[in-house]
């Protein structure tokens, strides 16, 4: 897993280089504040990124709305503050991970692992959204366009939808397809 570090502070940012290369991670790039984190993370493209709060120029928090915006990936916040108004914020901009400083080794590998999981869960579930959309779209043209028949050709809906599957088939066109066509037609008409 590629990781982009957004830290401030030197010492903390080298032990955590230090720390994720040693349980195998490759650390791709390193951000003193958030502009550069931004700006780091479209240049590199990083699997994930772990970002400081509270940094100078952009805090974390609002660099990763805008890296979220950009290119969604799993975020880890890492922060000394414990305060339920920054994780609440954090959560709102869509962060998968909290760490509060001072962190310990066996903390990191673990958030990191939860807030990937996370990440691809939700990844799972926004495909399953799409395409439960993409059928309720073709189903919805697919009924309007065996009304159409049935009104216009005086058809039954065993007979209109027959009419639409031979076409599909002859034509080698998904269903969708062939009800559009229906629909643009006979509307017009």
């Amino acid at each position: 897993m590629r990781i982009l570090i957004a830290e401030d502070e030197t010492i903390i940012r080298l032990d955590l280089r230090g720390l994720l290369e040693k349980a195998g991670y490759e650390v791709v790039g390193e951000a003193r504040d958030g502009e550069e984190a931004v700006a780091l993370a479209a240049e590199l493209e990083p699997d994930l990124a772990i970002m400081d709060v509270k940094m100078p120029r952009l805090d974390g928090i609002e660099a990763a709305r805008r890296i979220l915006e950009a290119r969604p990936i799993p975020v880890v916040m890492l922060t000394a503050f414990g305060q339920p108004d920054l994780v609440a914020r954090a959560v709102e901009v869509g962060v998968f991970g909290y760490l509060v400083k001072p962190f310990r080794e066996q903390d990191v590998v673990p958030a990191i692992e939860a807030a990937r999981a996370r990440y691809e869960e939700l990844a799972a579930v926004r495909g399953e959204v799409d395409t439960l959309n993409e059928a309720l779209i073709a189903r919805k043209a697919i009924e309007r366009a065996k009304g159409l028949l049935m009104e216009k050709e005086k058809l039954s809906e065993g007979d209109a939808f027959a009419r639409l599957r031979k076409a599909s088939q002859v034509s080698g066109r998904p269903l969708r397809v062939i009800a559009e066509a229906v629909i643009a037609t006979l509307e017009v008409s």
